[in-house]
């Protein structure tokens, strides 16, 4: 019965049917094929992502590192300069500190040591000086308060002379020298005392263009040379009197 059944059915197929079977078959195979091809290659390229992102993090996790390193590098860099910056104040603070006493010094060196030569100085040129104050001479208001001071003041008969003393004097120095002599004539006037009042710039060291707006603004200039001072009076030079 079997046999007959198979006979029955093998006459229903022919091999043209069979050949497009096997060929259907052979070409779903080779679709397979090359769909599993495809996914070789898709996990493959997904495998070289995944190997590159694992080292862009690794190199991530290290830039991050080297940037904590030099962070607390940067740090310790500004800690060390708000070191440095406080020890460079404190050493300006000394520096003005040690200043200030050698301008104090100086005025107490102008008292002993300059103010009788400058004396001498301006008696050689004929001007017969009586009486010296050194140390700071006092100019005060009509209350007795003090407006301003000059280091060293010269008086006879007829003028005075104030002088004031600077290590290096600056053009600044010549401005304000220029206040004291207007706040000193005042004074003078006030007291009817109508002596003409000369001006003097003294100075361990002169620069030329100060020396110059000393001469400019009728101040006798007064410098060291050697061991000594001498009074520099240019050709034609004439003080201006307050």
């Amino acid at each position: 019965m079997e046999a007959a059944m198979t006979h029955e059915y093998s006459k229903g197929v022919t091999v043209d049917e069979i050949w497009a079977i096997l060929h259907d078959v052979a070409k779903r195979q080779e679709e397979n094929a090359k769909r599993q091809e495809e996914l070789a290659k898709r996990q493959e390229e997904t495998d070289r992502q995944m190997k590159e992102t694992d080292r862009q993090m690794k190199e991530t996790d290290r830039q991050m590192k080297e940037t904590d390193r030099r962070m607390e590098e940067t740090g310790r860099q500004m800690k060390e300069t708000d070191r440095q910056m406080k020890e460079t104040d404190r050493r300006m603070k000394e520096t003005d500190r040690r200043m200030g006493y050698l301008t104090n010094s100086f005025g107490e060196i102008a008292e002993h040591l300059v103010a009788p030569g400058i004396a001498d100085k301006f008696n050689d040129l004929g001007y017969n000086f009586e009486g010296v104050a050194c140390g700071g001479y006092e100019v005060r208001d009509g209350k007795g308060k003090t407006i301003t001071q000059i280091d060293v003041l010269l008086e006879n008969g007829s003028c005075v002379m104030a002088v004031e003393v600077k290590s290096k004097p600056k053009k600044q120095d010549i401005e304000h020298h220029i206040k004291r002599l207007e706040i000193l004539r005042q004074q003078r006037s006030r007291k009817n005392d109508a002596r003409k009042i000369y001006g003097t710039i003294a100075g361990a060291v002169f620069g030329k263009e100060e020396k110059e707006a000393c001469i400019e603004a009728g101040f006798y200039v007064i410098e060291q040379t050697g061991d000594t001072m001498k009074i520099d009076i240019p050709e034609g030079f004439v003080p201006k009197g307050w």
